[in-house]
């Protein structure tokens, strides 16, 4: 199969085959990532700033700790938060704190919010890619870039508020009584608006990401087609270069990641305990807040975790992908033939 023939297969495969083929991999890639999720946010977390002169209960990830507070003259004496000292010490502290259940904490909200995200993104970034294709033609290499900036911009902004629940679940374990009652508070409060915080750091983490993502993915699929004599590319050639680029997105882009996951559990820190939000809580404030905190390293909190989960999901989510589309583009040509 040459290449023109190629592009002609790719738009074969109807919009409803396309949103198919990606709910299995998105099913599968939630559950295997989760843990890792769980446990990069756990470790971003952990250097939220806390507010001084109140009294209230803080969350270090693992279990709750009264905070010193002055009250009516009395010192009150905690213990005090112990840090994960990486990535396989926060596995084993949150198993033998919380029981191994914890690392799939949020894993709900994620399937829930994974499978439509999924669909729209991948959908669109095909749609997408082929109208510009059939107008520009197959060999632009900017393509791959505005179909996954747009795609995913698009998602984002409609998944934004499960984002931010699954996140909320992630960071501190508690019921699903005290979730309804947070985001109901926060709506009456400020409007559905609310339910967008962290939609900037999302976007400015997600969007960069998409682009990088597709743009390498697709000179590696190339490449690697090349490499192997190959017009069409195979399971593990989708599979490696899903890793590949999904790995150097993650690095490129992972100090945004840090700053959503903090705008965003500051959110329960705040608001639980009846604290209010400082007025200027902007992304490139809390980039300058956490490097003088915690220097530079600080913006790539959770890069081990980070890698070890984008790696896999992108290989696994864009092989699963590819694997059902070429399923349903053998389904319609026999049709056709038949």
């Amino acid at each position: 199969m040459d290449p023109e023939t190629r592009g002609q297969e790719i738009i074969k495969v109807t919009p409803l085959q396309q949103m198919l083929a990606s709910c299995t991999g998105a099913i599968l890639t939630s559950l295997i990532v989760t843990p890792l999720d769980v446990v990069k946010i756990r470790l971003q977390a952990q250097n939220n700033p806390l507010p001084k002169g109140k009294c209230f209960v803080y969350s270090n990830g693992l279990m709750d700790h009264l905070c010193v507070c002055e009250e009516g003259g009395n010192k009150l004496w905690y213990k005090k938060p112990g840090n994960f000292q990486g990535t396989l010490d926060a596995f084993l502290k949150i198993i033998r704190n919380e029981g191994i259940k914890s690392l799939w904490s949020g894993l709900p909200p994620t399937l829930v919010m994974a499978v439509p995200a999924t669909v729209i993104y991948f959908t669109c970034y095909d749609q997408l890619s082929a109208l510009l294709r059939s107008k520009l033609g197959e060999n632009e290499t900017y393509i791959p870039i505005v179909a996954g900036i747009v795609a995913r911009f698009g998602a984002v902004t409609v998944i934004s508020p499960l984002e931010l629940i699954r996140t909320k679940m992630q960071s501190k374990k508690f019921s699903y009584t005290e979730l309804h009652r947070f985001v109901s508070k926060k709506v009456s409060e400020d409007g559905w608006i609310s339910l967008w915080r962290g939609w900037a750091p999302t976007v400015l983490r997600d969007v960069p990401f998409s682009a990088m993502y597709w743009y390498n993915y697709e000179i590696l699929k190339k490449w690697l087609c090349e490499k192997s004599g190959l017009y069409e590319p195979t399971f593990m050639i989708n599979f490696t270069s899903g890793a590949l680029s999904g790995s150097f997105a993650a690095i490129a882009t992972l100090p945004f990641d840090v700053v959503k996951t903090q705008k965003q559990t500051q959110l329960w820190t705040y608001e639980s305990h009846k604290i209010s939000m400082p007025l200027h809580m902007s992304t490139w404030v809390i980039m300058k807040n956490i490097v003088a905190k915690n220097g530079f390293s600080g913006l790539f909190s959770g890069l081990i975790p980070r890698l070890i989960k984008i790696a896999p999901a992108c290989a696994i989510m864009i092989s699963t992908y590819e694997f059902g589309k070429a399923f349903f583009q053998k389904q319609n040509v026999r049709r056709q033939q038949y």
